[in-house]
């Protein structure tokens, strides 16, 4: 069968070989410019050997036979690379190597003061292709994961959250709150390295040029790539190094949260660099205005091209999310987290927000600076416009569930028709006096307009 190796131009497999050295581990994997690359089609950093790292230098050739000369010129290019440390060469091909080739690799490794020259034909690519996950019949990459970081281990963690963001609401007692659904997700994200280099000339020399390096966090599951937003990125990044094994059939977590759920990385990571590349190349792209030799304004719009675009580093890892659902009356509420084990970050909180307005929601997890009243006749929460004084008990009732009754002229909120009853019996037996006291508005408003009453006529006396 023939793989998706023998339809790809020189440069396309040079490209796919950065994928191939990238997930064998070896580090700062650059894949050279289409033109003057002086026989260096890649260089990478080999620093999984106990001495200091070594620079290794790639000529990749697509063709069915790999002759002698090809061997010298990586010598040659390896001897001469501007590397601090220890260098050894490597010769890539989707064919094979003639027997002066390989003669030649073996004299000048087994040399005591050369350098070493690894051989690598189309066989032992696809071997290698096995080892790390990659489909040389389709050119894709599968995401291998087995990493999370590290999630929380028990209910009562994750309640303790729950407890502190319910604690900020007002007549919301702690012994209210019953024991709640707690679920555990592990979502797909990747750590993307990525290195922009792009020179911009016309005739009047260089009039834009971008040189930036940034580490991108995304989201990886089946609705696409998304870039995370800035905090679960720095949460990411700032726990990645204590990953663990994902808990995946782990018994004793599974008795422990109401459900355990694994999400999918939705797409190969082949796609994943490709929606990077594209990303950066719009994020970089600028639109400059400089003078011509004729002394004429222009204005050009300066994109980075797909090789001006590098993605260096490519790392997947679980993000763990702990939701706890709680049921207050006729009301659910849910509150959510990830964490890297060290530190939680809150990404759903809807005990900070009003249930008839969403007042007090905000889009990043986090809370407005709204005042959040419990209504215990119904379970609601509710901010300062949804929620009144219970006339007859004097505790909070939300708007939505109240029962009204008019009196002197003022709207009254009661729990129910027989809070309300209650009320209109003690009202009627009130003293005639007493009954203007249930809407001092309008009694405030009298006394104003008697007051101004009186001042006319003594001036007009």
């Amino acid at each position: 069968m023939a793989t998706v190796l023998d339809d790809l131009s020189g440069f396309e497999f040079e490209a796919v070989m950065v994928d191939v050295f990238r997930h064998q581990g070896y580090r700062d994997v650059r894949q050279a410019v289409r033109t003057a690359d002086e026989g260096r089609d890649v260089t990478m950093i080999d620093d999984s050997g106990p001495g200091e790292p070594v620079g290794v230098v790639v000529e990749c050739k697509h063709t069915d036979a790999v002759g002698r000369p090809v061997v010298q010129k990586l010598h040659s290019a390896v001897t001469t690379y501007d590397y601090d440390g220890p260098c050894r060469g490597v010769v890539a091909t989707t064919g094979r190597f003639t027997a002066p080739a390989q003669e030649y690799a073996k004299r000048v490794s087994d040399a005591p003061d050369d350098i070493d020259i690894d051989l690598l034909d189309g066989r032992r690519l696809r071997e290698i292709g096995e080892e790390i996950g990659m489909d040389l019949y389709s050119g894709r990459i599968e995401v291998l994961c087995e990493e999370t970081l590290p999630p929380p281990t028990d209910v009562e963690t994750v309640t303790a959250e729950r407890d502190a963001a319910a604690a900020t609401v007002e007549n919301l007692s702690s012994s209210e709150l019953p024991v709640p659904d707690a679920t555990l997700a592990f979502s797909p994200t990747l750590l993307v390295d990525t290195a922009v280099d792009a020179t911009f000339e016309t005739s009047v020399g260089v009039i834009h040029s971008v040189s930036d390096r940034e580490r991108l966090a995304i989201s990886a599951d089946r609705d696409g790539p998304a870039l995370l937003r800035s905090d679960a990125a720095r949460l990411i990044d700032a726990g990645i190094d204590r990953a663990v094994p994902i808990p995946d059939g782990d018994e004793a977590v599974d008795e422990r949260f109401a459900a355990v759920e694994f999400g999918r990385f939705g797409r190969t990571e082949s796609e994943y660099v490709d929606w990077v590349v594209d990303r950066q190349r719009d994020r970089y792209e600028r639109t400059v205005t400089y003078t011509g030799d004729n002394n004429v304004t222009y204005e050009r719009t300066c994109t980075p091209t797909k090789s001006d675009v590098r993605v260096t580093g490519v790392e997947p890892v679980f993000l763990p999310q702990a939701t706890t659902t709680t049921r207050l009356g006729e009301y659910e509420y849910g509150h959510a987290f990830v964490t890297n084990g060290d530190e939680r970050l809150t990404v759903a909180d809807e005990f900070g927000t009003c249930v008839h307005c969403d007042r007090g929601s905000d889009a990043g997890g986090g809370r407005a600076d709204v005042t959040i009243t419990h209504c215990d006749n119904c379970g609601s929460l509710n901010c300062a416009d949804h929620v009144r004084e219970e006339r007859l008990v004097g505790e909070p009732v939300c708007t939505g569930c109240s029962t009204t009754g008019e009196f002197f002229l003022a709207t009254k909120h009661f729990y129910d028709e027989a809070n309300r009853e209650a009320f209109a019996g003690e009202y009627a037996a009130m003293p005639v006096y007493r009954k203007p006291l249930e809407n001092p508005k309008l009694v405030a408003g009298v006394a104003v307009g008697v007051l101004i009453l009186l001042v006319v006529l003594f001036g007009a006396v």
